[in-house]
């Protein structure tokens, strides 16, 4: 009786030492990512924003809100379904909307535009409440007050911010000073009552609400001013300029920390970890994470395409997802899950597998389960768009090798060239995988000569790129030397002949000659370190 033939078992590779960071790992648990592509006719994601937080919890209906800003529209999202419950579009038909901010109590919404118009709109009818022309350009922040319901602020392109009080007609206060466009702006925390505003004249202003007039202080920068957030303790302000972020230090009066980390222009600030934490977003899709002590990056993420907005969206005290709008009008919200929501979603991608694969069954009865009438398409159809899911439906677990694969199968029945070939042209998840098991099967029977063997200059060709691929990791050292041991034995004296096959060898060479060079270095490095290990071990001298 013949014996079963088994599957060729994969070739696990040791990890290296790992490089992630705690600080890291926190960030990348943000894993939920729920993308909401731009339709047709959407515009760039100017600007989210998140009900100032209270330090009670009384007002926990507008905590679960964000509004988002995105043509002449401003879009009230739910956070705990990641879904759209409002949409206001009650602008101009050739307006455009700024700044869309949600009041702390959740009842109303204040937006600036294009035309210079500032409307104050009813959350729950979307009607017009109040509608401010007096500014005669487009309006880019509108902000309401951190502690008084009725009071708000603007700024605009006329070079001017203004304060506003609900019930009034007019603006209680005008502020002139700026000698260029005022993009940004924020009533600075606590009872100071001071604003701070950036513009395009390349300073940041700080004004006191309680005098009227010039600006009580000012800095200057070398390029337009971006964006500005206060830092929570009121002292120092945090700007954007080209592709700078100033710390300044307002009772020093003078920047404290100039951070160089992205390429492009910023464009978005936001805090995190109750102020611990600063995320900043780039014309360069990449958002940086800093911690707010030293100033350092702990931490980054990459979006696809330049990013406009940012907004960290905390819940219940805590840092909950991560909101960025880009200029292509797709809107990105991260989720972090909480130990119970990943132990849950775990558990449906285990029963999406096991429904995938048709061992359903099997699944109910380890978990002692009966279902009821119509559960496979409740199942498939269920909404994992909230930020209780983050589902993958994966139908092979990675590197599990089957006897379905073609070349294992020719590895089987000794046609080794043909299977070295197939597995080469892979180009899918598990290739890599897939590669190193069967050279290092063909290794082990002594047969790489056999499937390496009469190869022309095409077919020659994926085995120098593979090569060229592999031949620094480490790991595989053994492997790789083998396998280009036996090319070189079997092609050298062909060199010459082919202009593409002499410059994959010098790609190789070049390649095998950088390794030696950090082998060396890396031994010189271990030899220094032994010697002051040594020193230290064997303690100071001491003089009689």
């Amino acid at each position: 009786m013949a014996a079963e033939v088994q599957p060729l078992q994969p070739v696990k590779l040791p990890k290296g030492p790992s490089t992630i960071t705690s600080e890291q790992k926190y960030w990348n648990s943000f894993a939920s990512e729920l993308r909401l592509d731009p339709s047709q006719h959407s515009s760039p994601i100017t600007h989210i924003s998140i009900p100032y937080q209270p330090a009670s919890n009384l007002l926990v209906a507008a905590q679960e809100l964000f509004a988002v800003t995105t043509g002449s529209r401003v879009q009230i999202f739910s956070s705990k379904t990641r879904k759209v419950v409002k949409n206001i579009s009650r602008f101009g038909v050739d307006d455009i909307a700024h700044s869309g901010a949600i009041r702390r109590d959740g009842r109303i919404v204040v937006a600036g535009g294009d035309s210079g118009t500032i409307q104050a709109f009813d959350l729950n009818s979307r009607a017009i409440l109040k509608t401010w022309k007096e500014h005669k350009q487009p309006v880019w922040v509108t902000q309401w007050h951190p502690s008084e319901l009725t009071s708000l602020m603007s700024c605009s392109d006329d070079q001017t911010v203004r304060l506003w009080d609900l019930p009034s007609d007019k603006s209680t206060i005008k502020f002139d000073g700026h000698q260029d466009y005022v993009r940004c702006g924020s009533f600075m925390p606590a009872q100071s009552g001071l604003i701070v505003s950036g513009s395009y004249d390349q300073t940041v202003r700080l004004w006191d609400t309680r005098a009227s007039g010039k600006a009580v202080m000012v800095f200057k920068h070398a390029a337009p001013v971006e964006a500005v957030l206060p830092m929570p303790s009121g002292t120092a302000v945090l700007a954007t300029s080209d592709n700078t972020i100033s710390v300044l230090d307002i009772v020093a009066a003078k920047p404290m920390h100039m951070l160089r980390n992205h390429q492009k222009t910023v464009t978005a600030l936001s805090l995190a970890n109750n102020g611990e934490r600063l995320l900043s977003g780039g014309l360069d899709g990449h958002v940086k994470v800093f911690e707010t002590t030293g100033w350092n990056v702990v931490a980054g993420m990459k979006y696809p395409s330049p990013i406009l907005s940012l907004s960290v969206i905390p819940s219940q005290n805590e840092d909950k997802h991560i909101a960025v709008g880009m200029q292509t009008g797709l809107l990105s919200v991260r989720t972090r899950l909480s130990g119970e929501q990943k132990a849950l979603a775990r558990e449906r991608e285990k029963e999406m597998k096991a429904l995938m694969e048709g061992k359903i069954d099997e699944y109910d009865r380890s978990r002692k389960r009966k279902r009821g009438k119509g559960w496979a398409k409740k199942l498939r159809g269920k909404d994992f768009t909230g930020e209780g899911a983050d589902v993958v439906i994966d139908g092979n677990a990675r590197g599990k090798i089957h006897n379905s694969f073609p070349w294992a199968y020719a590895l089987r029945v000794g046609q080794y060239a043909k299977a070295l070939d197939m597995v080469l042209e892979q180009n899918d998840a598990n290739a890599r995988e897939h590669s190193i098991t069967l050279l290092t099967a063909l290794r082990h029977r002594s047969t790489l000569p056999s499937a390496l063997a009469n190869r022309d200059e095409v077919t020659l060709q994926p085995i120098l790129r593979w090569l060229i691929k592999h031949v620094s990791d480490y790991r595989i050292t053994r492997l790789t030397t083998d396998i280009a041991l036996v090319v070189l034995d079997m092609y050298a004296d062909q060199l010459g002949r082919s202009e593409e096959i002499d410059m994959l060898f010098e790609r190789l060479v070049m390649m095998v000659r950088d390794v030696v060079d950090t082998s060396q270095t890396a031994v010189s490095v271990a030899g220094v370190v032994d010697c002051l290990t040594s020193c230290a071990m064997s303690g100071p001298a001491v003089e009689a």
